[in-house]
């Protein structure tokens, strides 16, 4: 096994408390778009066009049609490796929380049960009338979906560019980051402010940090232990070595 593994596998597994940070390179693997690199959501659509407040007040219909084809594609997705991995070692009660960037709900459809979502969720919609809050169980069937209670218009509960995060959920992700001692950062680019704060907010308190990734980001330079390779081929081996030191440990 690689070194590196091992090494983090050791960090992990006598960590106190160890909490994951994903981003949209973990769901990659389950076939959803990311948003910066080849192939991904940015190069196709502008921003501005699709992802603002002011891009939803211009033509509600336009993004609606594009998160529809999103909540589509992930319907249909499935948790990958990666994801699974991550809830094996909830359960085994070795990471005490994720904090995501993603809005796909994978780590939950794979048994993650903790899990913060920073940037809001493609399964939710917000009346932006009335600011009730709606679970989606599957994509919206109309364009313009409307507000039970009041009649508004609903909109993606997620966090489009220009709008600041929310705070409970913000304060939330920070208070982990002050009590990790451990924290794996996967599959993000950590060029995304205020989210890419998480990493830097453990390491200044103490923590240390291993990244998986496939390639070098902007959390390299902090990270510990650096682990070039894919989500879903790193964890289950990183599962593996730490059920085999808790068997022999409980041996």
């Amino acid at each position: 096994m690689d070194v590196a593994v091992l090494k983090a596998a050791e960090l992990v597994h006598k960590s106190a408390f160890c909490i994951a940070f994903t981003g949209a390179g973990i769901s990659a693997e389950s076939g959803v778009p990311t948003f910066r690199g080849a192939g991904g959501l940015w190069e196709r659509y502008k921003p501005e066009e699709l992802a603002t407040p002011e891009a939803f007040e211009r033509n509600p219909e336009l993004v609606w049609r594009w998160y529809r084809w999103r909540q589509e594609l992930v319907y249909n997705a499935k948790p990958n490796p990666g994801h699974l991995a991550l809830a094996e070692l909830e359960n085994l009660g070795v990471i005490k929380a994720i904090i995501t960037q993603n809005v796909d709900g994978l780590h939950q459809r794979a048994g993650s049960k903790n899990v913060v979502e920073l940037h809001g969720s493609l399964w939710r919609a917000r009346c932006v009338k009335c600011g009730l809050t709606y679970r989606l169980e599957r994509p919206v069937e109309e364009i313009l979906p409307r507000c039970p209670n009041c009649g508004g218009l609903l909109r993606p509960d997620v966090v489009w560019f220009g709008e600041p995060l929310p705070q409970d959920v913000w304060n939330k992700a920070v208070e982990l980051a002050h009590k990790s001692d451990v924290v794996l950062v996967i599959g993000t680019s950590g060029v995304v402010y205020p989210a890419a704060y998480i990493p830097h907010i453990a390491k200044r308190n103490g923590a240390l940090v291993i990244e998986i990734n496939t390639e070098e980001s902007a959390i390299t330079p902090i990270a510990d232990i650096f682990i070039k390779g894919r989500a879903g081929v790193v964890l289950p081996a990183l599962v593996r070595e730490i059920r085999r030191r808790l068997s022999t440990r409980h041996g």
